[in-house]
Parts: structure tokens; sequence; C-alpha cells
């Protein structure tokens, strides 16, 4: 038996419904701030600096993932008896 339930609701009430923070005002408050060191030109400000961490932790999982793939296929055929 297959039944489907289906909800007509906004993102907003969505979020409420589930007891989620609302981040709006903390997005734009941030937003606004980036746009005002960018436009200030702030000396040393570098807009790739703010991406730059979440590049580096993303390649060190996917380095560990092939890491641990690699050690598992090298030992599997080693442990049989």
């Amino acid at each position: 038996m297959k039944i489907n339930v289906e909800f007509d609701i906004t993102p907003e009430e969505f979020r409420k419904a589930m007891g989620l923070p609302d981040v709006q005002h903390f997005q734009e408050e941030l937003m606004r701030k980036i746009a005002e060191q960018m436009d200030a030109g702030v000396e040393g400000y570098d807009a790739l600096s703010l991406i730059k961490p979440y590049f580096s932790q993303s390649f060190d999982s996917v380095n560990s993932y092939q890491k641990m793939m690699m050690d598992l296929m090298s030992s599997y055929g080693q442990n049989k008896s």
C-alpha cells in the first residue's frame, strides 16, 4: 500500500513547523557587512579568503575518503586465510 500526503505550505511556514530559527536578518546583516568591506576597499580584503576554508576542508575530506577506500581494497585480498 502506498499513501502520498502533500502539503501546500510556504518555506516560512515549513521552517516554523519544523522549529528552525529565522536567520534571514542575520544573513542580510552579514551580506551588508561584506558589501561594505568590498565597497570600502579594505586593505588586504580578499573575497577568495571568505571561501578558501571551505575548499580546503572539502578537498581534505575527499582525499581522506579516497585513502580509506584504497586501504580497504588493498587489504581485502590479504586477509583471506
